[in-house]
């Protein structure tokens, strides 16, 4: 890290922190003081090969969704003033730049924008967070990402997703992690934006259609609109034993749904360069006033790993009268099966994954690493009463450069294929070039 004066000033500046801080309290606030620019450019096409192009209702007969831009993502993140309670402040400066894309090819989540409508030049958004520390237990409270088995916000395009609320984290006992959060506002990877929060999937009754269909099965009930103010969240991780870790968490989009999650991962260790691990996964979801939800979620991944080599089989199982809920907007659900561009949790859905992964430092090659998987679901229901089908194949490179001018680039080409029988048929590539520049 850098810590000369000129970076001190300019994170200082940026956090706003002088304020009302005495000297003496200053010194692991500045110390501890960390802030890095991620330069990150994102190439996306999506291709959509079935007859008449994108089925969506907002860009109906598209034929592709595509775009070129570069962010800057500027991350500052303060220490703690001294005593009991130490205090903070957070910056996060997010902007996205148009390279190339337009009228008639947005849909890529890459930049804002409705379809045959203009693409902007560029967006931005800033965000802090105050935050608290009292012993090993942490208070946010502004602009925050979540990632754990109740929410996770994307960062899968060029700009991360976040939402505004508060966030505690406690670590006070050996091995055991206690999470809760609260949210009010979202912003979406493509928005500048914060908005009121919304159930995934969620098809809204009407005057001329009072019964949709969709795959997921989830309908809002008459007069219902499909948005909530809140959202909150209660639970963590404890550490059984070496090898086994369980986790329990609450959720509740206000009105929309509630949500029970339950996960077990264990390591076996096999021997010299050898693992097997297991990941298992359960969700209870009932609606909570406003929408039908009513599922049952069950997942499982098993992993050997060989020196690079691992190999993976998962099953995902939905039951219950409609999918998997979850905050919409492109959050990350908590599934095994939940990959590149679907997440194989319809109504009633089951699916298969095959992946494959390699390290190549395994074999002298430090940096590089590939991925490969295969899902294939079915045994859900489509519009027309016959069985849905649906399978998806992708394939990930990266490389790290380990030294030399470009040490550290990171450069991932990501490649996949959809196939159904239901919706649309997606040909897809992304391409993301990424650098961090530390500046403390």
């Amino acid at each position: 890290m850098l810590k000369t004066p000129i970076a001190r000033g300019v994170a200082l500046a940026t956090l706003g922190a002088t304020l009302a801080i005495p000297t003496m309290a200053q010194a692991a606030f500045i110390e501890d003081t960390k802030a890095g620019l991620e330069l990150r450019n994102f190439y996306f096409n999506r291709d959509y090969r079935n007859d008449g192009g994108n089925t969506a209702s907002t860009a109906r007969g598209q034929s592709k969704s595509e775009a070129w831009a570069q962010g800057f993502l500027l991350r500052v993140e303060s220490g703690y003033t001294e005593g009991t309670v130490g205090f903070g402040l957070d910056a996060l400066g997010l902007l996205g730049v148009k390279l190339d894309s337009g009228a008639g090819r947005t849909g890529s989540g890459l930049l804002p924008g409705a379809y045959d409508n203009p693409t902007p030049d560029d967006y931005s958004s800033v965000g802090f967070a105050a935050k608290a520390k009292v012993s090993d237990t942490v208070l946010k409270i502004g602009t925050l990402q979540f990632k754990n088995q109740a929410i996770g916000t994307s960062d899968s395009r060029l700009l991360p997703q976040t939402m505004q609320g508060a966030h505690i984290v406690s670590k006070e006992i050996a091995g055991l992690t206690l999470d809760a959060g609260y949210a009010n506002r979202i912003n979406h990877r493509d928005s500048s934006n914060n908005e009121v929060m919304t159930l995934n999937g969620a098809s809204g009754r009407t005057a001329t259609n009072p019964n949709p269909f969709n795959t997921r099965g989830i309908v809002m009930d008459a007069g219902a609109a499909n948005e909530s103010d809140e959202f909150v969240f209660l639970g963590g991780n404890y550490k059984l034993t070496d090898s086994l870790t369980a986790g329990y968490y609450y959720s509740n989009l206000e009105d929309l749904y509630k949500q029970h999650s339950y996960n077990l991962v264990h390591v076996l260790p096999l021997g010299d360069q050898q693992s097997l691990k297991t990941d298992v996964r359960y969700a209870r979801s009932k609606d909570d006033g406003s929408s039908n939800v009513d599922n049952k979620a069950f997942g499982a991944m098993v992993t050997y790993s060989l020196s690079g080599h691992a190999f993976g089989l998962g099953y995902q199982k939905m039951s219950g009268d409609t999918g998997f809920a979850y905050v919409g907007g492109a959050t990350d659900p908590f599934l095994v099966n939940y990959v590149q561009i679907n997440d194989f949790a319809n109504a009633d859905e089951k699916s298969w994954q095959a992946r494959y992964d390699f390290n190549f430092a395994s074999i002298g090659i430090p940096g590089l690493t590939f991925m490969t998987r295969y899902i294939t679901g079915d045994n859900f229901e489509r519009a027309n009463g016959t069985e849905g089908k649906e399978w998806e194949r992708d394939m990930d490179i990266g490389y790290t450069f380990q030294e030399g001018a470009l040490k550290n680039l990171n450069v991932k080409w990501r490649n996949a294929t959809a196939r159904n029988n239901y919706g649309n048929d997606i040909d897809e590539n992304r391409l993301i070039v990424s650098y961090t520049i530390p500046l403390m």
